[in-house]
């Protein structure tokens, strides 16, 4: 088969989110299948150099968006056996940023357009167009509207995951006329309670609909989660399915990460201890390898659970533990923890920034890792964590559900808590803080997390069997 998978960002080019793992990763897993995949995305100013250096110029195209006709440079660069296309005009992308401008309804009705213009004019034809998030959701639409009758696109099917509903990519009604440039008759399908939303033109115009585990899956025909689509997920019910992501095993790997200090695995766990203690120096902990160190790396936004952390804290410090936080976002949040440094100095260490080598560092030496999330559709970081032997806490809901089991369990490879309430999750850390005491449970603990398999082998053998069905099971 041929696949290609549409995003607005991937690794190792430019990340914001899960996304880009994903796309970076589930990608390279369907290709070591045996099927053809390819990923296309925008050209961004902050992609760097000593990619873009290397990118082969393919063509350029103009791309018809409404009364508009602009330019379009598609560049290839093949990373880890995997073509991407590169689609560039500067007045969009040549921004420092991805997300978060005026006219981002244009910029991604521009890319969504570019991706079916460009396949007029490169050698692969797919037979499947994976699309990911808002800023691809008109591919499915556009693709109905203005291509489906010219016979390059006559047999194309489309797959749309949603990795996180609460962004949509919803507009003011004219916006689907003069920005997206669909015509009168066809509005209706962009059109959401008078308004424009990209997300339900592809929920609507896509021929399989997925999002990244079971429960979020179900969680979205449930009004608590699916900030207003439930209705129309239920409605498409019928073409949905939850495929859990994974993570990359060969990236993320305790044996041969550069970014730590000891190397270790499941087998060979000494090299823990060591990151713990160089964890504690590094950031100003006192060195105690009796505390519990509690890790977070996590944007700071209240989805995450950051206002249960905040209830709670006091009582948190009063175990005796020792708490890392790495990342940023909304200001109520980071002066809290600002705050948290002061009151409890060798104790507390807040990273107000992003760092992937200091992430690394904290999968590897923190003892937990707490994700506390109000909603989770997938999450990867506790993949990661117990790939590196810090045992999750999490709020069971989405991917958190489907991937940590509570030790009290017969099949346990963490702790979680059920209800959205500070003490239960107070809860949770407590009863993680007295196994942490016995040193033998706590070890068969690490050996447990870290031979967990989360890799995308399983997953991408999910997608393939969806691909094969919307092509004919002899794809």
């Amino acid at each position: 088969m041929k696949i290609l998978f549409a995003a607005s960002e991937a690794v190792p080019f430019i990340k914001s989110g899960g996304l880009a793992d994903v796309a970076g990763s589930l990608t390279k897993a369907v290709r070591g299948r045996k099927h053809a995949c390819r990923v296309v995305m925008p050209l961004y100013a902050d992609i760097p150099d000593r990619f873009r250096q290397e990118m082969k110029f393919v063509t350029a195209i103009n791309v018809p968006l409404g009364w508009r006709n602009q330019y379009c440079g598609v560049f290839e660069y093949t990373y880890q056996g995997v073509k991407h296309y590169f689609l560039d005009n500067e007045y969009y992308f040549k921004r420092r940023g991805l997300y978060g401008f005026f006219d981002d309804a244009e910029r991604f009705a521009f890319f969504s357009k570019a991706v079916l213009e460009m396949l007029g004019h490169i050698d692969f034809k797919p037979e499947i167009i994976h699309c990911n998030d808002w800023q691809t959701a008109l591919v499915p639409p556009y693709l109905n509207v203005f291509y489906r009758h010219l016979e390059t696109y006559r047999d194309i099917r489309t797959v749309f995951t949603i990795h996180n509903i609460q962004y949509q990519g919803a507009y003011e009604s004219g916006v689907r006329f003069d920005v997206a440039g669909l015509p009168s008759q066809a509005g209706a399908v962009v059109e959401l309670d008078g308004d424009t939303n990209y997300m339900k033109g592809a929920i609507t115009q896509c021929d399989a609909l997925t999002t990244v585990s079971p429960t979020y899956a179900r969680e979205l025909m449930d009004p608590w989660f699916a900030h207003g689509l439930d209705g129309l997920i239920r409605d498409h019910a019928h073409k949905l399915g939850g495929i859990l992501n994974g993570i990359d095993f060969a990236d993320y790997n305790p044996a041969s990460d550069t970014n730590i200090t000891r190397n270790f695995s499941s087998s060979e766990r000494r090299g823990k201890l060591a990151n713990k203690k160089d964890l504690q120096l590094a950031l100003g902990l006192e060195d105690r390898d009796e505390a519990m160190v509690i890790g977070m790396v996590t944007r700071l936004a209240g989805h995450k659970g950051l206002d249960l952390v905040r209830e709670a804290f006091q009582k948190i410090m009063e175990l005796d533990v020792q708490f890392v936080l790495l990342g940023t976002g909304e200001w109520q949040f980071e002066k809290f923890f600002k705050e948290a440094v002061l009151l409890y100095p060798g104790r507390v260490s807040v990273n107000l920034a992003f760092s992937e080598p200091l992430a690394r560092k904290i999968y590897a030496g923190s003892d937990v890792f707490l994700m506390p999330s109000k909603s989770e559709p997938c999450g990867l970081s506790q993949m990661i964590a117990l790939r590196y032997g810090s045992i999750p806490i999490v709020r069971a809901t989405g991917g958190l559900h489907d991937t940590i089991n509570d030790f009290g369990g017969e099949f346990g490879n963490g702790y979680n808590f059920q209800s959205y309430n500070a003490y239960d999750m107070l809860d949770a850390i407590g009863r993680a803080n007295d196994d942490f005491w016995d040193k033998d449970k706590w070890d068969s603990h690490i050996k447990t997390a870290m031979e967990c398999d989360f890799s995308w082998g399983r997953s991408a053998a999910e997608y393939i069997a969806m691909y094969k069905r919307l092509c004919g099971d002899n794809a």
